[in-house]
C-alpha cells in the first residue's frame, strides 16, 4: 500500500471562459476568468488529519487503500493572477448555491457566474480576490447549477448500516423544505426522505402531528401515511390542524453517505490551491493567503472547520488565515454523523430540535455546567498553532432564531471575552436575508428590508488587512448583558412600544441539552437565551446599527409572528419585520400609535437626510462603513424617503 496521504487527485476542466463577465474590465486588476468541472480526490482513512471522519473506514476505497469522492467546483481568477491581490476566497455554497457574488458584489444571482450583471459592482473584482466555489455535501435541491458532492455509501460488515432517522415535514408552501416536498391535494402530500427507508415496515415507523413547536405530539385517528417507495411518503393531513403543523416522521434508513468529507474536501482544495506547484493548478504560485467566507449554512460550515481540526492540512499547515462566519447564530452543522442532515437548522418553529445546536457555541474554551463538558469553537485549532483570524456578524434574527446571544455569553448566561483574534458582531435590526417585495412571506407584518451588506463589505476589507498588515480590525459590536443590550424575553416584551395591531412574539427558539442517541431526542436542561432590547422606537440597542437607524422611518425587528392559519403565534422562520411610522401626528393620534411620526420628528427632508449623513460618515471614520457605501446611502436619502428604495 501506498504512504501516499492523498488529497486532490486532479481537476477534470468542463468550461473555460476567458474573459468572462463579457470582458469586463476591473481597475488595474483586469479581466477575470472563469473555470469550471470536477474535483476528483482521495482520503487515506488511517491519516490523523482523517481519522475522527465519521463512517469512512466503512467507504469503498481504491487500489491505493484512498476512499475516493468527487465534487463539482467553479472557479474566478484575474486572467493575469500577477495582477490579483494575493487572496483566494473560499465561499461555501449554501445548499450548492454560490453566495459571494450577489451579497458582496451586488450582483445577479446564479450559479452559473459569467455575465456582467453577476459581477454587479465588482467589489471582490476591483480588489483582485480569485473565488473558488465547490461542491461538499449529497442531496441538494436539483436544478439551478448547484454545485454538489458525489460523496461514497458507508456499509457494515454485513450488509447496509442501518438507524433510525427523523424527518420533519411542513407543507405550508413556503421555505427551503418545499424542494423536498410535493402537494398532491388539499388532504395529502408527498414528502422526500434524507436516507431510503431500511425495508417498508409500517410497523416500524411512526407518525405525529402538532400544531406549534411547543405542543405535544400526537397521533389523531385520521392521521394515515403510506411508502410509496424507499425514498417517499405519502402523508394525509389531519383534521383539525392548519398548513403550519409540523408532522413528523421517525424511521428505520440505512445507507448513509459519509457525508463528513465534505470538510475534508474542502480543506485539501484549500491547500492543493494554495500550496501545490505542479501545472494542474490554476493558481500556482498565485495565492498569499485565504479567506473562508459563508452565509447561514455556509457560516455554520466554517466554525465547524475550525471545531473539529479541518483548518489544518494534511502537512500540517493552516488552510484559512481568516474566516468569515455570517448569520451563523451559535449554532453549527449536522455533517460529519452516520445519518447526517446538513440542509437542517434549528428554528424556533422549524427543525427545532434537529443535531446542528449543541455546546459549544461560542469560540474561548469554556467548561458548560450544564452538558459537563469543556470545549470552544477555536479550542483544536489553536491546540494546532492554526487559528484564523476570525469576524463573526449575525443579523437581529439570529438572536431570536439562531440563539445568536450565545455567542457572547457563557452558557451561565453572562458576558464572556473573546479571544484576541476574533472579532463578533450583530447587525441589529436586521434579519437573516433581507426581506423581498412580493416574496412569499408568511408573518403577520411586511418584511424587514433593512439589510448588512455593507457591514459585510466593510468587515471583509478590515479582516483581510488584519491578517496581511497587521492593521487592528475594529473592536467587537456585540449586544452584551452589563449594558442591558441583552435581556430576557419578558423584559424585551415590557419595553417594546405598545403598536396597535402588533403582536410582540411570546417565544424564541429557546435551547435545552438534548439526547440525540434516540429520536426524537430526549430534552433536558434549559440553556440562557437572550434577545436585544430595544429603544423607545423598538429598535434594536447595541451592535452594529445602521446609518437609517440614526433617523429611522420605522420599526425594524428580527423577528416575525406566523399568521393565523400557519401555526399562529410562533416565528415565522428567521424572517423579521417592518413596522412605518405615521407620516403625520394626526395619523398617529388616530391609530393610537405611541411612536411621534416622521412629521414630528423631521422638520424637513433635509433635515433627515443629514442625520444619515452624519451616521453614515461616522462609521466610515470607524472603518465599519467603506466611503463607497456610504456616498450611496447619502445620494439616496437626499433623493428619497422611502426606506425600501435606500436600504
Amino acid at each position: 500500500m501506498t504512504t501516499d496521504p492523498g488529497g486532490i487527485l486532479r481537476l477534470e476542466i468542463s468550461s473555460h471562459v476567458s474573459p468572462v463577465f463579457e470582458g469586463r474590465v476591473f481597475g488595474e486588476v483586469g479581466a477575470y476568468e472563469s473555470i469550471d468541472g470536477t474535483i476528483h480526490g482521495a482520503l487515506d482513512p488511517a491519516h490523523p488529519r482523517n481519522a475522527t471522519i465519521v463512517n469512512l473506514d466503512k467507504a469503498p476505497r481504491n487500489g491505493d487503500g484512498h476512499v475516493e469522492y468527487r465534487s463539482d467546483f467553479s472557479l474566478l481568477k484575474p486572467l493575469d493572477t500577477a495582477r490579483g491581490n494575493g487572496w483566494l476566497m473560499y465561499d461555501v455554497v449554501n445548499r450548492g448555491n454560490k453566495l459571494a457574488l450577489t451579497r458582496l458584489n451586488k450582483g445577479a444571482e446564479g450559479n452559473r457566474t459569467v455575465t456582467a450583471a453577476h459581477a454587479g459592482d465588482g467589489f471582490l473584482m476591483r480588489r483582485g480576490f480569485s473565488v473558488i466555489w465547490s461542491g461538499w455535501q449529497t442531496g441538494v435541491p436539483m436544478g439551478g447549477d448547484r454545485l454538489e458532492a458525489t460523496l461514497p455509501i458507508a456499509t457494515g460488515a454485513n450488509g447496509p448500516i442501518t438507524a433510525m432517522s427523523r424527518e420533519e415535514f411542513i407543507a405550508e408552501g413556503f421555505g427551503p423544505g418545499d424542494a423536498f416536498l410535493r402537494e398532491i391535494s388539499e388532504k395529502a402530500f408527498v414528502g422526500t426522505l434524507t436516507y431510503p427507508a431500511a425495508g417498508m415496515d409500517p410497523v416500524k415507523a411512526t407518525l405525529t402531528v402538532r400544531e406549534r413547536e411547543q405542543d405535544p405530539r400526537t397521533t389523531p385517528p385520521d392521521l394515515t401515511w403510506r411508502y410509496l417507495d424507499a425514498t417517499h411518503v405519502e402523508i394525509t393531513r389531519a383534521a383539525g390542524f392548519d398548513r403550519g403543523a409540523i408532522y413528523e416522521f421517525v424511521y428505520p434508513a440505512q445507507d448513509p453517505a459519509v457525508m463528513g468529507i465534505g470538510f475534508a474536501a474542502i480543506r485539501d482544495l484549500v491547500a492543493f490551491l494554495r500550496h501545490d506547484d505542479t501545472s494542474k493548478n490554476p493558481l500556482r504560485g498565485a495565492i498569499r493567503h485565504t479567506l473562508g467566507f459563508g452565509i447561514s449554512q455556509s457560516g455554520r460550515v466554517l466554525r465547524d472547520m475550525a471545531h473539529l481540526g479541518y483548518n489544518q492540512d494534511l502537512n500540517e499547515n493552516p488552510v484559512f488565515d481568516a474566516m468569515f462566519p455570517i448569520v451563523s447564530g451559535s449554532r453549527r452543522t449536522d455533517i460529519d454523523r452516520a445519518f447526517a442532515q446538513p440542509g437542517r437548522y434549528s428554528r424556533q418553529h422549524e427543525d427545532h430540535s434537529f443535531l446542528d445546536d449543541q455546546f459549544p457555541f461560542t469560540y474561548p474554551t469554556l467548561t458548560d455546567p450544564i452538558s459537563g463538558k469543556t470545549d470552544g469553537i477555536s479550542r483544536a485549532a489553536v491546540a494546532a498553532g492554526v487559528h484564523p483570524k476570525i469576524m463573526h456578524l449575525d443579523a437581529d434574527s439570529d438572536i431570536w432564531a439562531a440563539r445568536a446571544s450565545l455567542v457572547g455569553t457563557d452558557t451561565a448566561g453572562n458576558d464572556t471575552a473573546m479571544p484576541n483574534d476574533v472579532r463578533i458582531f450583530i447587525a441589529s435590526s436586521t434579519q437573516h436575508a433581507v426581506h423581498k417585495p412580493g416574496a412569499a412571506h408568511l408573518g403577520q407584518l411586511p418584511g424587514n428590508p433593512l439589510g448588512y451588506r455593507a457591514w459585510m463589505r466593510a468587515l471583509t476589507v478590515a479582516l483581510t488587512e488584519w491578517v496581511e498588515f497587521g492593521t487592528p480590525p475594529p473592536a467587537s459590536r456585540f449586544p452584551s448583558r452589563a449594558a442591558g443590550d441583552l435581556v430576557s424575553l419578558a423584559e424585551a416584551a415590557e419595553m417594546f412600544p405598545r403598536i396597535p395591531g402588533v403582536r410582540f412574539p411570546d417565544v424564541l427558539n429557546e435551547l435545552r441539552l438534548r439526547d440525540h442517541s434516540v429520536e426524537p431526542p430526549k430534552e433536558g436542561a434549559a440553556y440562557p437565551v437572550w434577545v436585544q432590547s430595544t429603544d423607545p422606537d423598538g429598535n434594536s440597542r447595541g451592535g452594529l446599527r445602521h446609518p437609517i437607524l440614526a433617523a429611522p422611518l420605522g420599526t425594524h425587528t428580527g423577528w416575525s409572528v406566523r399568521i393565523p392559519g400557519y401555526a399562529e403565534g410562533d416565528l415565522f422562520t428567521v424572517q423579521g419585520s417592518y413596522i412605518p411610522f405615521a407620516a403625520t401626528e394626526a395619523e398617529r393620534a388616530a391609530a393610537g400609535d405611541p411612536r411621534p411620526s416622521l412629521e414630528a420628528r423631521y422638520p424637513s427632508h433635509e433635515v433627515w437626510a443629514a442625520k444619515v449623513a452624519t451616521a453614515a460618515e461616522h462609521l466610515v471614520r470607524e472603518r465599519l462603513l467603506l466611503p463607497e457605501d456610504a456616498e450611496e446611502f447619502i445620494a439616496a436619502a437626499k433623493t428619497s424617503r422611502d426606506a425600501m428604495e435606500i436600504l
